[in-house]
């Protein structure tokens, strides 16, 4: 299907110290003088992960329809004054060197190609079929930060409401408020220095490699986290469609569950073998409208065919609030692409008003889900609101339908990072072998699947997904990272919020981590 010379190069990563080295010059020395005694010598080019930018671009780089009809953002300039513009230096380049070449380098016979385009002429994929980085407008930006932050938590909502009652509902949007903040701090910590443009970049920029290995093994722990999810999602609502489907093979008796779980994973495995992913990545971006469809669903549902309404809800669930915490959490795991979607901007200063956008958009789609999914359901509403859903109704149809199909385009996306990564540690008299990478990625396929088969309990696996993981990447980690990186140039006020914000999510992490874990050993046993 791939011609040979790509895929014979597709998985060989090595230095471009020499390119770097030619475009030092470009940057002036000024930058560096003042933070060469504060923040660790480092070298952005030879560290484990390599393949990481060119894998998150695929979230933040696709091309979705022209949305100029939402506007150049009056807010474009907001945070400025907040943040404090002698914060850092505002000189940043538009574009950074390493932006025009892909991160692995092409195959030896597309060089000579590459060398013949012009600036204006620029290839759309590199050598792996992956798209190459671009400049997105605010509109394209605000669609791609929706699509990272709407994902399967927007299923989980109104049980969150369930399991903290309605007390617990104002964490979701305080959450939310120090998400955003957080987001901006990464933004500071890319325009610290030249050369940063991921959020491994920035653990190496604040603590070294150590920092660098430690951020993306956290960052891939939870795609790989997400990827287990989508395989409950899948297992649980087409099982809820076919609830008398099973298999008898052999001395094996599969149920309903576990027979969509096995389906769903041959259903992906060639979509995971695939090395061009930029159809899959254009279609993901859909995944906007799929959760927007969804949550229309559960609407018409409630408003127009009167399901539920019959209990009025808990206003505290004090002993399982924990839970709602990691669930509540979840919703905000978007930090991981978000410096991809600030280096891929044509106009950076449209960042925090991309960033606002999307999270206001993002927090009201889950809010309103929470609100009317508990209203309906009450103290019966499951870890899925799909599965509450009355099976005769067509507004019920279409919900679940959309909720099994979704996902199946955004598996491959999730799981390729990690892949990609554990691909770049291959010896070098393997790294161009087609076999290798084709195990590595059957095996993290088949390995979601057993964990989603072993803990099938959706809405405690994304409690502790969100408690564990998801507090360290939005909340813990860009703090700390700016409190380093950014140590002597920020106020006093800066770093009491840092430090309330690293505390709130260090205590988060610990009791909801904690008790998700208690009720998925309960459930299990």
């Amino acid at each position: 299907m791939m011609k040979n010379s790509v895929c014979e190069e597709s998985f060989y990563i090595e230095s471009e110290e020499e390119e770097y080295d030619e475009n030092e010059s470009d940057f002036s020395d000024e930058d560096n003088n003042d933070d060469e005694n504060n923040r660790p010598n480092y070298s952005l080019t030879s560290a484990w992960p390599q393949s990481y930018r060119k894998s998150m671009d695929l979230y933040s780089n696709v091309s979705s329809p022209s949305l100029d009809f939402l506007g150049v953002p009056s807010l474009s300039q907001l945070g400025s004054s907040f943040f404090g513009s002698s914060l850092i230096r505002r000189n940043t380049p538009e574009i950074l060197p390493s932006l025009h070449k892909p991160l692995i380098p092409p195959a030896e016979e597309e060089k000579a190609v590459y060398k013949h385009i012009s600036h204006d002429e620029k290839p759309s994929k590199d050598a792996d079929g992956l798209p190459i980085s671009r400049q997105s407008s605010y509109g394209q930006a605000v669609v791609n930060g929706m699509n990272v932050l709407c994902g399967v938590g927007i299923l989980s909502t109104p049980y969150a409401v369930k399991e903290g009652g309605w007390a617990g509902l104002p964490i979701l949007f305080i959450f939310g408020v120090l998400s955003f903040y957080t987001g901006m701090l990464l933004r500071y910590c890319l325009d610290s220095q030249p050369g940063i443009e991921t959020y491994p970049d920035i653990g190496q920029a604040a603590f070294g490699t150590t920092g660098r290995i430690f951020v993306s093994i956290i960052l891939y722990v939870e795609l790989y986290a997400s990827c287990v999810d989508i395989i409950i999602v899948e297992g649980d609502n087409l099982s809820a469609i076919f609830p008398n489907a099973h298999l008898s093979l052999g001395g094996f008796e599969l149920d309903a569950r576990h027979l969509f779980v096995v389906l769903t994973t041959l259903a992906v495995l060639p979509t995971v073998w695939m090395r061009d992913l930029s159809v899959l990545s254009y279609i993901s971006v859909g995944g906007v409208i799929a959760s927007v469809l969804v949550v229309l669903c559960l609407y018409w549902a409630g408003l127009v065919d009167h399901v539920g309404f019959e209990s009025k809800g808990t206003v505290l669930n004090l002993p399982t609030l924990p839970v709602a915490i990691g669930l509540y959490g979840f919703c905000f795991g978007g930090h991981a692409v978000f410096p991809n979607i600030y280096t891929s901007l044509a106009d950076r200063s449209q960042f925090p008003a991309v960033l606002l956008t999307s999270f206001v958009m993002v927090t009201l789609l889950y809010g309103g889900t929470a609100v009317l999914g508990y209203l309906m359901f009450g103290d019966s509403t499951e870890s899925q609101f799909t599965l509450n859903l009355p099976k005769g109704l067509i507004a019920s149809k279409v919900a679940v339908w959309t909720t099994v199909v979704n996902p199946f385009t955004k598996y491959a996306l999730t799981l390729s990072p990690v892949a990609m990564s554990l691909e770049e540690l291959l010896p070098p008299k393997h790294a161009k072998s087609h076999v290798y990478p084709i195990l590595i990625r059957t095996a993290l396929t088949i390995s979601t699947s057993l964990v989603g088969l072993a803990v099938p309990f959706f809405g405690l696996m994304l409690a502790l997904t969100g408690s564990l993981l998801t507090m360290l990447v939005t909340l813990i980690l860009p703090c700390v990272c700016f409190l380093r990186i950014l140590k002597g140039k920020i106020s006093h006020l800066q770093v009491t919020i840092c430090v309330l914000i690293i505390t709130i999510g260090t205590a988060s992490a610990l009791i909801g981590s904690y008790s998700a874990l208690s009720n998925i050993i309960q459930s299990m046993a």
